[in-house]
């Protein structure tokens, strides 16, 4: 034991210290703006693009230029990329990546299917979705339903290696977009649904071994932590830190999977990402030995580690104890913010139980944290008080509590806002460097809670709770806003409100615009500054994928995939009409079937 703890001693040290060099392949095609190498825009998660020559003046003038059917009728989540004169895209399962030549009318290079066992589709949580795939080096990463990370020739679509990160058959499957670090490849796994034990692992990208593996949850050395060096609110997590939090051996099956989109801080050596929600749903079953809440380190929680090898710098819970699945995995996004004139390296991030979180990204000192929808009562606020013993912790309001001192299993909570799929979910935000605000697809719905109790078996469903979603408490009754957020002062500007939530990840461009989508297909340009409706059209199927922008022989181009379903819209993609299905989502969505259809395509536009 003393042996491999100055080992991890070490590796500890080697991780502060490390030179960092980011992989120079994307450094260089990200920052041109004229192609599109990540799914997020770059590697601070920004969703922001330099080109202008489509701005607030002539939107209202777009019009479709071209259109490609993707052949599956399945939610569409991420979006395509560009590199040069190549577009890529994937599709939801069977994962399908067609490589498309924009210099030849589009047309198809190369198209890769992979042969993966449709026994995958059952274990998958929230429809058959998958978050886009990744460049670097002349190589396509993508990451499969059935866990197997691919790396292709972008040439030729050739397999060049494959590995399994998961296994399907104990509830682990592939959503997530992989981000692509200096020499290695990064990817999580989904299941917490089904009790995985989630886990962010690197690979090497250009032989497909595994080089770290950090899992959310358990021993120090299987999370790679150190005890005395890992932060969290300026304090050393300590020894144990997530042992000391479950009850006996359930970390084991704990969840706290990672799906969502992650960010790089090249000059940090930092990659930022959050963890799922605990496993299960029923918060009586997780509580501690004497009945009473315990916190559940490290699920919810949003990570920053070091690439190399993957130790931790800091870590964040954003809501101990779960009691109504508020994932923490949404994405982080980096920018500098202005804190009365004094500039901060942050990240922000949007979490699902409805709060807005700023953080300096170099330590983890928490610098904001505020609801960016008022609806939100499951807490009054976050504790800011460094003095504190609850600092940092939510102020929770016991009427909303689904635990209710150990005797909350088969007792209907109800009217908790936001709705399990949170204020936001996996929909990523936009930050313009244009205006120095955030962009930001909300979800407007509340719901009722009702846990039970259920049993572990591996590749089962282990969810454990009932839930009916409704919209948010307005008149007329909505379920989305489309909003800009101040991240330095932890208030709304403006917001844009919208019949459904808005499940589509938003742009920004500098010329002034913010693009997004509606679960109905409209696709829509508004004014960065006030809100103001520039630009809609519909599409042929509601909009979950993420606008993004590329040019082409000087031309600039706006693209965006529709195709419904995702958690907001499982109903209409998966057939199903009982109000409870979907984990809720059923009958909470139950009006968008007199909108729209299932279809998958990609549809661009350009100025004529």
């Amino acid at each position: 034991m003393q042996k491999s703890a100055i080992a991890f001693g070490l590796l500890a040290t080697a991780a502060f210290s490390a030179p960092a060099r980011a992989n120079e392949s994307v450094i260089k095609c990200s920052a041109d703006p004229n192609q599109w190498c990540v799914q997020s825009g770059d590697y601070a998660g920004t969703r922001y693009s330099k080109l202008d020559q489509i701005n607030t003046d002539n939107v209202g003038q777009l019009k479709v230029a071209w259109t490609f059917s993707t052949g599956v009728l399945r939610g569409h989540e991420g979006g395509p990329l560009v590199i040069g004169d190549m577009m890529y895209l994937t599709t939801p399962f069977p994962n399908d990546v067609i490589a498309l030549n924009l210099a030849d009318d589009q047309k198809i290079v190369w198209k890769y299917t992979p042969k993966q066992d449709p026994s995958v589709i059952p274990v998958m949580c929230c429809d058959t979705v998958n978050r886009g795939v990744q460049y670097a080096d002349g190589k396509i990463f993508l990451h499969q339903a059935d866990t197997n990370l691919v790396a292709l020739d972008a040439k030729t679509g050739k397999e060049m290696w494959k590995v399994a990160n998961g296994d399907p058959k104990r509830g682990e499957t592939g959503t997530g977009s992989p981000l692509v670090t200096k020499d290695k490849v990064i990817i999580g796994i989904s299941g917490a649904e089904f009790g995985v034990r989630g886990s962010l692992t690197a690979y090497d990208i250009n032989s497909g071994k595994k080089v770290w593996r950090a899992y959310s949850m358990g021993p120090d050395a299987e999370m790679l932590v150190d005890p005395e060096k890992t932060m969290s609110l300026g304090k050393p997590i300590g020894k144990d830190s997530s042992l000391k939090t479950w009850n006996g051996d359930q970390w084991k099956i704990g969840g706290g999977s990672v799906w969502g989109y992650m960010a790089y801080d090249p000059d940090l050596n930092l990659i930022y990402y959050g963890t799922a929600n605990p496993s299960t749903w029923n918060p009586v079953q997780r509580a501690g030995p004497d009945g009473k809440p315990i916190d559940q380190k490290w699920s919810m929680t949003m990570f920053a580690r070091d690439v190399d090898n993957g130790v931790a710098k800091w870590a964040y819970q954003f809501t101990p104890f779960d009691e109504w699945d508020y994932d923490g995995v949404n994405e982080p996004i980096l920018a500098e913010l202005d804190f009365g004139g004094t500039k901060h390296k942050t990240a922000t991030q949007f979490n699902r139980n409805g709060f807005a979180y700023t953080f300096d990204r170099g330590t983890g000192d928490l610098l904001v944290a505020e609801k960016f929808d008022p609806s939100v009562n499951w807490a009054t606020g976050v504790d800011m008080d460094k003095a504190s013993k609850d600092y940092g912790r939510p102020i929770r309001v016991a009427k909303y509590s689904t635990f209710k001192d150990g005797k909350g299993a088969d007792v209907n909570t109800k009217g908790i806002c936001p709705a399990a799929l949170g204020s936001k979910d996996q929909q990523p935000a936009s930050y313009s460097e244009k205006t120095g605000l955030f962009y930001v697809p909300t979800n407007h719905v509340c719901m009722d809670y009702e846990p039970f109790k259920v049993s572990y078996t591996a590749g089962q469903p282990y969810v454990g709770a009932t839930l009916s979603m409704f919209p948010g408490p307005d008149e007329p009754k909505r379920m989305g806003n489309f909003i800009a957020w101040d991240g330095a002062k932890g208030k709304i500007v403006w917001s844009k409100p919208e019949q459904f939530s808005v499940w589509s990840g938003a742009l920004t461009t500098a010329g002034g615009v913010a693009f997004y989508g509606t679960l109905e297909g409209y696709f829509k340009a508004v004014d960065q500054k006030d809100g103001k409706e520039l630009f809609k059209f519909k599409t042929p199927s509601g909009i979950i994928g993420n606008a993004m922008t590329y040019t082409h022989d000087g031309k600039q181009y706006v693209a965006v995939f529709s195709g419904v379903g995702g958690w907001a819209g499982i109903g209409l993609a998966a057939g199903l009409t009982n109000p409870t299905d979907g984990l809720g989502a059923v009958g909470g969505y139950a009006g968008l079937s007199e909108y729209t259809n299932l279809g998958g395509s990609m549809t661009v536009f350009s100025l004529p």
